[in-house]
């Protein structure tokens, strides 16, 4: 079977991840979680005081800082699964707290953090094999990624999923809390200047409010298998 690109773009808390995992180990892919990238570069700037508690950037140490972070993935073999490291340090727990939650926008948005993760990104996807999730991948990272999928959700099925993640680290927060983090990242995602969060012309809507996981994996395998017939038929 042919080695395709696949990029999953949408909103927070909308199982981009998880079908992106999934998608990943049936096909043997490397899984590139983009969004964890942007979240490794905000904890930095949360723990070396680029950041404060009332979500002041200092721009001036973020753009010294910038080369001296390194995010990266290393695939557990006992969970099966890729994990985020952040100068050599797993942060896969640590960059899922609601502080970072709240500030990671603001981070993203930033032109140079932005080029750094996506010239990091592009490296990382270059042999193609891989499935990239995040909010510009179809749109700008991989513009030409063979098969692309925006992915929705019903709100209150978003906000209950992320009630849910939270709860599964300790964290506790009600879902109004968490409903008001969501909306205001969807408006910061959508009206950043900085390659906002927006569905490619070619993306194929995927809404699973009403999904099971099985369900979606089931959906996009047969995209792929439909897309590798059609190359066929052609050849």
């Amino acid at each position: 079977m042919t080695k395709i690109t696949i990029a999953i773009d949408g909103y927070s808390s909308c199982g981009k991840s998880t079908i992106a995992k999934a998608l990943a180990q049936k096909l043997n892919y490397s899984y590139i979680d983009t969004g964890a990238m942007y979240r490794s570069v905000t904890l930095y700037c949360l723990r070396n005081g680029i950041m404060d508690k009332k979500h002041h950037l200092d721009m001036d140490k973020l753009m010294k800082e910038l080369e001296n972070i390194v995010v990266d993935f290393k695939f557990n073999t006992h969970t099966k699964t890729s994990e985020t490291y952040l100068n050599g340090e797993n942060v896969e727990h640590d960059i899922r707290t609601m502080d970072v939650s709240n500030n990671v926008s603001k981070v993203s948005s930033i032109k140079e953090v932005r080029e750094k993760m996506v010239a990091l990104q592009r490296e990382m996807g270059k042999h193609k094999a891989v499935v990239l999730d995040g909010r510009d991948i179809g749109s700008n990272v991989f513009p030409d990624a063979e098969l692309k999928l925006f992915m929705t959700a019903d709100p209150d099925v978003r906000a209950q999923r992320r009630m849910d993640e939270y709860s599964s680290h300790g964290q506790y927060f009600t879902k109004e809390e968490i409903k008001l983090n969501l909306n205001k990242r969807d408006y910061d995602d959508t009206h950043r200047k900085e390659n906002p969060l927006t569905r490619a012309k070619d993306a194929i809507i995927l809404d699973n409010s009403d999904l099971s996981k099985e369900d979606q994996l089931e959906f996009v395998l047969k995209l792929i298998a439909d897309m590798q017939l059609t190359k066929d038929s052609v050849a």
